[in-house]
């Protein structure tokens, strides 16, 4: 008994003994991760107020409209901030459409119209007065489209082409007045044509602006009314781009001497479908920029219900179209979207270009951005946050701007239906639709753009319209961007930006004495103990519209500004040795040291 006894304790040790915890391992002391978590930033409250009506503007859009539903009564009304008398401070000039020939209208029909174009001169203290008639550009009548505005025979004053349903229109202008010269120049283009997004870059580096004019679809009074377009359940409707053939761009080359040359299929930009040989192109946006950063201007083209187009200059006289190879011709489903408005920029403040297109309701507006590289784009609408509050809006006017000075560009966009009666068949939607704003709040936040309501920038901005053209500039020279929005069928709206009188901003504006004076294509560089700021020298940007000249940069409060640098349009470098701590900046370019 006492052997079992003893047996037993020793199963017991034994079972002990490979059960026992296990001793515990020395080992060296980790110190516990830390991350550093960046706080949550929230955008400033800044107040836009209308003023259209106290500043004396009482333009309002015309369609010429009477009920057959003729697909340009949708599309028109750009408009351009740009000083047209040299007094350093932004005029406005609108774009409206006008009676259809063929049509006798009553007499009360036309009591808006007065002109396809008018012009105000800006007086100061936010005042504006018409001039057009005075300047030599009242009384026309033509459709009209979009504008571009480029001092292309390097006189000084800058001039005026107006892209139409039909012949095209550049204004000379002569010291303050205009002159069609359209014919003599050799670009006023085809009868035929429908013209809309154009804008004046230098091509080929040779000191004088040449012209890039889209187009968007075949089109006449027969081809349209041939078709039997119907708003469900309701009359006819308008037609969609698709039921129309497409087209080829054009591009006019500068010769020096007041004429162009076209230059359209030399160049390369006539794209054709490669199945059947026919047009591709359905053109409504245009934003001339050195995409690849080798010094020369190439175009990015925004196309509706087709591919977009990327047209890189080969610095041969030629281009390549490489939309679909760098990303940004279609959405991530392979499909092509209705593009409208588009504008590119630097809004990250680093070498990443972002591409931001408004597109036609349920498909979202894009935001490609450029890869570590720059050669490919990936489209970061949803990502970012911009992309998912503009799925129900039909945008058109796209831009980015520093609305509050603080550094980082902004996005904001016009929208607006086509069908006036599109609630009565898409509840969801409607034919006036508001501006939205899209703060940026930096890539290291949780969301990187942030819708911005009334709460913070006032009821006026937000006020529902039928939005096309959109563009900016500081009318009143307080150093914050001030907005102007038009419509189709109605007036415009003007907006006061009434930041903050503290934040500290530099206006930069350039001249070439030696060509290309405005020196469209530069790029301006600042840097600061809070990064590197890029702004790149180009008007034409949205949809059928023009910004000011001169290229703001806002600051966040405490930083400091440790060099300016220029790339002009030539490739040539400048460094500034002084500054203003804040308010404008002329530079002249210096001339090359012998």
């Amino acid at each position: 008994m006492l052997f079992g006894a003893v047996s037993s304790l020793f199963v017991l040790a034994a079972i002990w003994w490979w059960l026992r915890p296990p001793e515990p391992m020395m080992r060296p002391a980790v110190a516990a991760p830390r991350f550093r978590v960046k706080p949550v930033v929230r955008p400033s409250r800044v107040s836009f107020t209308d003023i259209t009506s106290d500043s004396g503007i009482r333009y309002r859009h015309f369609t010429g409209a009477y009920g057959e539903k003729l697909l340009p009564e949708t599309l028109g009304g750009g408009c351009a901030f740009f000083d047209f008398n040299n007094d350093g401070l932004q005029d406005i000039l609108f774009v409206s459409g006008c009676p259809w020939p063929w049509h006798r209208y009553q007499d009360d029909e036309l009591t808006e119209f007065r002109g396809t174009l008018t012009l105000y001169r800006n007086e100061g203290g936010c005042r504006f007065t018409d001039c057009t008639q005075a300047v030599g550009l009242g009384g026309l009548a033509f459709y009209g489209m979009g504008v571009a505005v480029g001092d292309y025979d390097n006189d000084g004053w800058r001039d005026l082409y107006i892209t139409a349903v039909g012949p095209n229109h550049l204004f000379r202008n002569e010291q303050g007045m205009f002159r069609d010269v359209a014919s003599e120049a050799g670009i006023a283009g085809d009868p035929a044509d429908w013209s809309t997004a154009a804008g004046f870059a230098d091509v080929d580096h040779d000191g004088d602006l040449d012209l890039w004019v889209g187009q968007y679809v075949e089109w006449s009074r027969e081809i349209d009314l041939s078709q039997g377009f119907v708003l469900t359940g309701l009359s006819r409707a308008y037609g969609p781009p698709h039921s129309f053939a497409g087209t080829f761009p054009r591009l006019f080359l500068n010769r020096g001497d007041g004429t162009f040359r076209e230059i359209s299929e030399e160049a390369g930009i006539r794209v054709r479908n490669p199945a059947t040989g026919e047009p591709i192109a359905k053109s409504l946006g245009l934003r001339p920029c050195d995409v690849n950063g080798d010094g020369w201007i190439d175009f990015i083209v925004a196309n509706d219900t087709v591919q977009n187009f990327l047209f890189v200059n080969r610095r041969d006289g030629t281009f390549e179209e490489v939309g679909t190879i760098v990303g940004i011709s279609f959405d991530s489903s392979g499909k092509a979207r209705g593009a409208m408005g588009i504008d590119a920029a630097y809004y990250r403040n680093d070498p990443c270009l972002g591409i931001a297109i408004g597109n036609f309701v349920n498909e979202m507006s894009a935001l490609y951005v450029s890869l570590p590289g720059g050669e490919f784009f990936s489209d970061e609408a949803v990502a970012s946050g911009f992309g998912p509050l503009t799925r129900l809006d039909l945008s058109f006017g796209t831009l980015f701007l520093d609305y509050d000075l603080d550094g980082r560009l902004d996005l904001m966009c016009a929208n607006g239906h086509l069908e006036e009666d599109i609630q009565l068949v898409q509840e969801s939607e409607t034919y006036r639709q508001p501006v939205r704003v899209f703060w940026n709040a930096g890539s290291d936040q949780p969301e990187e753009f942030v819708a911005v309501g009334a709460e913070l920038l006032g009821e006026a901005i937000f006020t529902p319209m039928v939005g096309r053209g959109l563009t900016y500039a500081d009318i009143d020279l307080d150093g914050d961007l001030d907005v102007l929005v038009t419509q189709i069928d109605g007036p415009p709206m003007l907006l006061r930006n009434d930041l903050s009188a503290s934040r500290r901003y530099l206006r930069i504006t350039l001249y070439d004495p030696s060509g290309n004076r405005d020196a469209y294509g530069a790029v301006v560089e600042v840097e600061t103990d809070h990064g590197t700021l890029w702004r790149d020298v180009m008007p034409t940007r949205s949809y059928l519209s023009q910004v000011e000249l001169p290229v703001t940069f806002g600051f966040p409060q405490g930083a400091v500004i440790r060099g300016i640098r220029i790339r002009w349009p030539d490739g040539a470098l400048q460094s500034l040795t002084s500054w203003p701590d804040s308010g404008p900046l002329q530079v002249t370019r210096l001339a090359p040291a012998e």
